[in-house]
């Protein structure tokens, strides 16, 4: 593929994407019934949402120092946190291109070799990653017996041992993978073992256990950041944790995949909480505003980094 074209299209697909999940959200649930939803919200609830994936974003630029300790950098607070609010609102326009920028804001104003600011970004990632997988694997044994039940009731007998032979191959296949001479594999292996080795570096840092306390309280503001909100919906009084579960891990994969999860957050929500007969309209209504939320904070502290980056380090290095 020609890099022009894939260039076009690692900005475009994303953007086509939301675009048409958007208009799949819009034709599920009319616009003036989520507008209904929303003015009858407790805001206050809302509020809460955003302090608490405000203090998920402080946590996340405090953690960062841990890693480039080490490698001989003092980096001040404030650009890392201004760095990381950054991140969030360029991965609005291509995703995940945000960390590249990040890097490079560290590389302007701290002078943290480019390769070395992303590889600790790299790192971070796989620790995210790792909590996720915790995460998604604490929801299976919790809810273990809801989902066989629920699987078992919408996929019949066939369909199961298709899967399960599907299974097999993948497992066949992956080792035949390890085992392979091919160049190409080869180095795909080596970057999943660079992966291991990197987050198992965490462990051997001097301060693991204060990054590895800020990965928990990150990951954990997360949740509450959603789980708060749907207090702030009456019609979703006493629901299930699963469903706050499932719907978390579901929101959170729509972000990975979308720019920001535009239109792929409340799909993602509704697809989770449909799972418990929760209703269309308050579902896609609790995505909407939860991401809404999360947008505009973005926007707001994302933007100001951006104004306000060269304006401190011009002051601090007049100082």
């Amino acid at each position: 593929m020609q890099p022009k074209l894939k260039k076009v299209l690692t900005i475009a697909l994303p953007i086509l994407l939301s675009i048409g999940l958007v208009w799949y959200s819009l034709s599920k649930v009319p616009l003036d019934k989520i507008i209904e939803e929303a003015k009858n919200a407790d805001y206050r609830w809302i509020l809460l949402s955003v302090f608490c994936l405000t203090l998920s974003h402080m946590s996340r630029a405090y953690r960062w120092l841990f890693m480039l300790e080490p490698l001989g950098y003092n980096v001040k607070f404030k650009n890392s946190l201004m760095a990381v609010f950054a991140t969030y609102l360029i991965n609005y326009g291509i995703p995940r291109s945000g960390e590249v920028a990040r890097a490079s804001i560290l590389t302007n104003y701290e002078g943290v070799p480019f390769e070395k600011g992303f590889g600790t970004i790299i790192a971070e990632r796989v620790a995210d990653m790792i909590v996720m997988l915790i995460i998604i694997l604490i929801t299976l044994i919790l809810q273990f017996q809801f989902i066989v039940q629920f699987f078992s009731e919408k996929l019949s007998v066939k369909t199961l041992l298709i899967l399960g032979v599907i299974g097999v191959v993948g497992l066949v296949v992956l080792f035949a993978f390890r085992k392979s001479e091919i160049k190409i594999i080869q180095k795909i292996n080596n970057f999943i073992r660079g992966l291991i080795e990197g987050a198992l570096s965490i462990f051997k840092m001097k301060k693991k256990w204060a990054f590895i306390g800020h990965t928990l309280f990150i990951w954990g503001m997360y949740l509450l950041m959603f789980y708060t909100t749907t207090f702030a919906f009456d019609s979703l009084e006493g629901i299930p944790i699963a469903a706050v579960l499932i719907g978390f891990i579901s929101a959170s994969f729509s972000i990975a995949a979308t720019n920001g999860g535009t239109g792929a957050y409340p799909a993602a929500v509704y697809a989770a909480f449909s799972i418990f007969n929760i209703a269309k309209n308050p579902s896609f209504a609790f995505g909407w505003v939860l991401w809404g939320s999360q947008t505009l904070m973005t926007i707001i502290l994302g933007g100001l980094s951006l104004i306000y980056l060269p304006i401190y380090n011009r002051k601090h290095t007049m100082v």
